[in-house]
């Protein structure tokens, strides 16, 4: 019965820490090194796989986490942020959190890549209340993955190979929050091309 309650309690606070990660980025600066960061990612997944720059521009929208980190001993989390995009156009943030109980140690950090087959699946994405279920499987950003991936419920996952200690790699379980982008001067400038900048 102690061991219940004190699990429960680890998860409530587990679960407390992650929420007090904002969705968006609270400065400009912050807001900049996130697109930043989000380009670059997007870009490493094409080179990883060039396929996967048809997929994209065939799909209605995607959502991109360039450092999704995860750690923990007995009791585990992960969180990160990542920005949206429609049609090739930024429209909003998202953040990604997943907690789980059994036995683990160590941490891990990885890029991951949300790709949405039709306009539903993006408004799903934005209700707020999106979450993947216990069968949920991401495929390894691999050369020819894309081109061979197929949509589960209208999404397609895929990862950057995992860094880091940590065993087994498990996206089951990840909640989602999204937040418009706001029209503001502090915003970034909320596109995104295929091609690749002198930068990358």
């Amino acid at each position: 019965m102690k061991t219940a309650l004190c699990s429960l309690s680890i998860v409530a606070m587990l679960s407390f820490l992650l929420a007090g990660c904002s969705t968006e980025p609270k400065t400009a600066e912050g807001k900049a090194n996130l697109h930043d960061d989000a380009v670059s990612a997007l870009n490493r997944f094409e080179r990883t796989d060039p396929s996967l720059k048809d997929l994209l521009n065939r799909a209605y929208g995607y959502c991109v986490f360039p450092t999704v980190g995860k750690g923990g001993v007995i009791v585990g989390g992960a969180f990160g942020r990542g920005e949206v995009y429609e049609q090739g156009k930024m429209i909003g943030y998202a953040d990604v959190t997943q907690g789980s109980i059994g036995l683990q140690l160590g941490g891990q950090s990885f890029s991951e890549l949300l790709v949405f087959e039709t306009k539903d699946t993006l408004n799903r994405f934005q209700s707020g209340n999106f979450n993947l279920g216990a069968n949920a499987s991401a495929v390894a950003a691999t050369a020819g993955a894309a081109a061979s991936v197929r949509f589960e419920n209208g999404i397609a996952i895929f990862i950057t190979k995992p860094s880091g200690l940590m065993g087994e790699l498990s996206i089951s379980g990840q909640k989602f929050s999204y937040r418009p982008l706001e029209s503001t001067t502090n915003q970034p400038s909320g596109t995104y091309s295929n091609e690749p900048t002198d930068s990358q």
